[in-house]
């Protein structure tokens, strides 16, 4: 089914249009490769075959923005931290290889705290390229500031539970954070 969906999307960004695809997620498609596939006579610790990391990485990788069409947009789930070797394994693999990530913490989803994204942990890829200098300054100051609040253990939701109150405060993202370095 997920190779039908990404044909269909593939025909749809040929005709002009941009498409979205959310898959949930890459670590069950990989595991669904792993057990439908012939075995190349290879297994990776964890268990997972490595031929059936191809086709996934092959469905994940054919996210793009065409010069004559659309784009193709593909946000993908991955499993973590489930004791799971394959699934660490997969994750692995998977890690670096979009444009950018964004790690959920079940610390803060247990504590209603949403969204429940680690700041530290998430971020854009050469983000620097999508803002302009003084944007890309304030933003790292964000992530000092937000990595040296959550460094203390006990406090490790005050960093976002800040965050969301300033930006509760604010109209706009510039307005966000040109008041960064105010009330600190």
């Amino acid at each position: 089914v997920a190779g039908l969906a990404l044909d269909r999307a593939k025909r749809i960004v040929e005709s002009g249009k941009d498409v979205f695809i959310l898959l949930d997620g890459i670590t069950r498609l990989t595991r669904s490769y792993n057990l439908a596939m012939p075995s190349s006579g290879r297994t990776l610790s964890g268990g997972i075959d490595p031929a059936a990391l191809h086709p996934a990485k092959h469905f994940f990788g054919a996210a793009r923005n065409t010069a004559e069409g659309g784009s193709l947009t593909i946000i993908a789930t991955c499993l973590i931290d489930t004791g799971s070797r394959m699934d660490d394994l997969i994750y692995e693999e998977f890690k670096g290889t979009g444009n950018m990530e964004v790690h959920l913490d079940r610390r803060l989803a247990e504590r209603r705290i949403f969204p429940a994204i680690n700041i530290e942990r998430s971020g854009t890829r050469r983000e620097e390229l999508l803002m302009d200098e003084e944007t890309v300054k304030q933003v790292w100051l964000l992530r000092r500031m937000a990595s040296m609040i959550s460094s203390d253990s006990v406090n490790f939701a005050e960093a976002t539970e800040r965050v969301l109150d300033r930006l509760k405060k604010t109209k706009s993202n510039a307005e966000f954070l040109a008041n960064l370095t105010k009330e600190v």
